[in-house]
Formats: C-alpha cells, structure tokens, sequence
C-alpha cells in the first residue's frame, strides 16, 4: 500500500530535522575531530552530510552510480583536505563545494549529458533519501589513511602488488631491487596496515585494501 503524501510530507519533514540536527552535531563537536583525521568524526561527517553530497552529485550527473562514486571521491577528498578545513565554518557547505566539483569533473570524464541543470538541490528531493552505505566510504578512506603511515617504498610495493596485481618477483623487476628486498618491504607494510586495519574485515588488511581498489580510489 502506498503512502498518503500526508505521510509522505511528515516522513520528509522529519528525515530534514533529523538531517539538520546530525549537522549542528557535526559543526558543534566534531569539526576539530573530522580536521584531526579522527576515523570517529568520518564516520558522523559522512551520516550527517552524505545523503546532501549524492543529491549534488546526482543533480549533476543524472546517473546512480556515478552519483555514488562521486559521494565516494568527495569524502576522500574532503580527507585529504581536512587538515586546512577551518573549523570556524560549517561543514556542510565545504563538503557540498567539494561533491560539486568532483561531480563535474567526472561529467567531463564521462562526457555524458546531464539529466537535470546544476542548481541548488532542493530539501525535499528524492535523492536525500538514497544514501550509498557508510562502511564501504569509510573503509576506503581507512584504508588510505593506513597507507599514508608507510614509508614511500612501502607504499609502492602495496600499489604494485595491491593495486596493480603484480607478483613479488614482477614488483623486484619492475623497481629494479632484488626479491628479498621486495619480501621484506611487504612483510613490513603488512605489518604495519594490520595495526593500523585490525578493526576492519576481520583484520586482514589484504582485504580491505582490497576494497580501496574496488571503490574507485584515486590514486
């Protein structure tokens, strides 16, 4: 049975207060947390703001699935620029500026014709309410938090091996080192990512850079 737009209208109304509230939460408590690079603070910004940034996105590129690799490339960005993030502003508006540029770099990338002009996405469009999941936009940003504590040979034997697909003997002939010095590389980057990753998938950080890779990092 469907739903009355009387019901319709409370259920919108009241998603908005809820989505209102979580941003004041987020501007009041978290910013220095989200700035700080806090995996906590990721996860609220990303409750809070990540139905706003697929709405942007979506407004842009008129397609699912690009709208979710969007939202997925925004929160990455607003990562890795999180450290000059101002905490005096909202965060809000900054995320939203970010989706907004990174969904229009991948319509260029695509070159595909937007279904929808770029204005201001209204609080009561449907694409509020299709949210892509949190754990595969915060793992992936886990992830490359984690990979940014190894040193820079570490991290290209993990993207080699990881990324590239490449076996340890490829990776030593591909840098020009020896087997040895590849296998002692990875042992330490292993050992390294399953401190910093044990909370994620059972703790193997195998698989959950593996998921860095299936959604769309950019490298």
């Amino acid at each position: 049975m469907g739903a009355t737009p009387g019901r319709l209208g409370a259920a919108r109304s009241a998603g908005r207060e809820r989505s209102a509230r979580a941003g004041r939460e987020v501007d009041g408590r978290w910013r220095a947390r989200f700035r700080d690079g806090d995996p906590d603070a990721v996860r609220v910004v990303y409750r809070a703001y990540g139905a706003l940034v697929y709405a942007v996105a979506f407004r842009v590129l008129g397609d699912r699935g690009l709208s979710e690799e969007a939202t997925q490339q925004t929160f990455l960005r607003a990562w890795r620029a999180a450290r000059d993030f101002d905490t005096s502003r909202e965060l809000g508006p900054w995320v939203a500026t970010i989706a907004r540029r990174v969904a229009i770099d991948l319509y260029r990338r695509e070159a595909i014709r937007a279904t929808r002009p770029l204005d201001t996405v209204a609080l009561d469009d449907p694409a509020l309410h299709v949210q892509p999941t949190t754990d595969a936009v915060v793992d992936v940003w886990e992830v490359r938090r984690a990979i940014a504590t190894l040193s820079a040979e570490q991290q290209e034997v993990i993207r080699l091996q990881h990324f590239d697909g490449l076996a340890q003997d490829e990776i030593a002939a591909r840098l020009g080192v020896p087997a040895g010095t590849v296998k002692s590389r990875s042992f330490r980057a292993h050992r390294r990512l399953a401190l910093e990753l044990g909370h994620l998938h059972d703790g193997r950080p195998p698989r959950a850079v593996a998921s860095c890779k299936r959604h769309s990092v950019e490298r």
